[in-house]
């Protein structure tokens, strides 16, 4: 309860305070390359059930297709707007609006694609047994995940593999010992990972 009402107030906060930046840099994006100011991608969230994950634009249109993965910093779908978006995590912050109609946290496990999630072992699948979030442990430990997948010779390969497996298992661990003040924590991470 403590953790919804913490969600609600500050993501209506969040998108009051951020709404001339959001402006701002929607006409950015349109100026920069075509399509739509934001993105929506369905992701697998809470007991599995399918949503439509909120990200500013980053790529050019029909980006998806050639892959759901982005590989290293200069992907060449990823726009020259994007990239910088992408390096700060900016193009996260429209994910409030998902934290404010229920469908995420501020912290939980990241929700992935249902190519992926049909992937998970039994034991895996207990990450959809809480909210997604914007962050969690992973996200801070892997925040150049994208430099990692560009080393290697077969990038979803690897990820499916390597990378998502570790990144689960810190979840999991995550669900086992959460709590409010772990949550505020890893805000608090997250925020200095990225500066």
């Amino acid at each position: 309860m403590l953790k919804r009402l913490f969600d609600i107030f500050f993501s209506t906060i969040g998108l009051i305070i951020l709404l001339p930046v959001f402006i701002i840099i929607g006409i950015i994006i349109m100026l920069d390359s075509k399509g739509g100011v934001f993105y929506r991608q369905i992701r697998v969230g809470l007991n599995g059930v399918d949503f439509s994950l909120f990200k500013f634009r980053t790529m050019g249109t029909g980006a998806e297709k050639k892959g759901l993965l982005t590989v290293g910093d200069r992907d060449p779908r990823v726009t020259r707007v994007g990239y910088f978006l992408r390096k700060y995590k900016i193009d996260e912050l429209p994910q409030l609006l998902n934290v404010l109609s229920g469908e995420m946290s501020f912290v939980g496990p990241r929700p992935e694609v249902r190519k992926y999630v049909d992937m998970y072992t039994t034991e895996q699948s207990k990450v959809l047994s809480v909210k997604p979030g914007i962050t969690d442990p992973a996200a801070i430990s892997y925040v150049n995940e994208s430099d990692l997948l560009l080393t290697a010779q077969d990038p979803e390969a690897f990820y499916i593999n390597e990378v998502m497996p570790a990144k689960l298992k810190l979840n999991l661990e995550y669900i086992q010992q959460r709590s409010f003040l772990r949550d505020i924590k890893i805000i608090f991470q997250t925020i200095l990972k990225i500066v």
